[in-house]
């Protein structure tokens, strides 16, 4: 169970990686301060099904319903802690609050992917 769990947030995160960092386009990024913009609804949508894999990967297909429910809040969730960063955190990255914003947004991000794991023990 332990290594099926480190094997979970591993793949979480390296999901996570990738999608905000290596495929996360321009107008992505501009958009999900705009609440309900398609650019930054698609964002989210991607991480959702990136964490439905994940969880399949882990869990085995029989499971697809409990992940398409995870993956869902996880698309939710990624989204609403996208949009308070980007209308309320500091947008000038020589400033040290805008290393604290980025830093409070990616620890969230990591524990939704605790609190995912947790819901699947």
């Amino acid at each position: 169970m332990i290594t099926s769990i480190l094997l979970l947030l591993l793949l979480l995160q390296l999901k996570h990686w990738y999608i905000d960092f290596v495929n996360q386009t321009n107008v992505e990024i501009a958009s999900k301060g705009i609440y309900g913009d398609s650019h930054g609804l698609n964002h989210s949508i991607k991480h959702g099904i990136g964490t439905m894999l994940c969880i399949i990967l882990v869990t085995g297909i029989d499971h697809i319903a409990f992940a398409s429910i995870l993956a869902f809040l996880d698309s939710m969730i990624h989204y609403h802690i996208d949009w308070i960063k980007s209308n309320y955190g500091h947008k000038d990255m020589t400033q040290k609050s805008f290393w604290v914003h980025l830093g409070l947004d990616q620890m969230m991000h990591q524990i939704t992917y605790i609190f995912i794991a947790y819901l699947i023990i």
